[in-house]
């Protein structure tokens, strides 16, 4: 990665620059659909109150990537008993900043943070082009896994 890509967590001052990526990132995944106010106010207050950690790649004072881990509290069981689970979403980075290994300095970031907070498992919803990256980094497709979209 070139130097003068700064990957940090982001704090409450970088709102402004959260929330402006995340559009980006939204409406890029989503071929240009936009969100409204309510949208982009809900996102605000879970990056302000939600259990989550966020992480911002800047090039200067611009952000060029994000990515989020969100964290969730279950029952324990005899696998996870601390019941400590994340789920990362959101990874993204602008065309132009690909392949200089941001993403995966993202990634890094949010996995040591979530084993700080004593996380078991994580989980993620990946892309074709994001799977060698996270099989990379230890993360392995699952047959357990179901889903029921309420």
């Amino acid at each position: 990665m070139k130097s003068e890509i700064d990957v940090k967590i982001a704090k409450e001052s970088d709102l402004s620059a959260v929330l402006e990526i995340r559009m980006e990132m939204i409406s890029v995944v989503n071929a240009g659909k936009t969100f409204d106010e309510a949208f982009v106010e809900r996102s605000r207050d879970y990056f302000t109150n939600g259990e989550q950690t966020t992480v911002l790649a800047f090039d200067g004072e611009n952000a060029v990537g994000c990515a989020t881990i969100c964290y969730v509290q279950v029952m324990p069981t005899y696998s996870h008993p601390t019941g400590n689970r994340a789920h990362v979403m959101n990874v993204y980075v602008r065309d132009e900043y690909r392949r200089r290994g941001i993403a995966r300095e993202m990634m890094k970031k949010l996995l040591d943070e979530a084993k700080n907070r004593g996380v078991t498992q994580i989980t993620l919803d990946a892309t074709e082009s994001g799977r060698p990256l996270y099989q990379s980094l230890g993360f392995e497709s699952s047959k357990e896994f179901m889903e029921l979209i309420i």
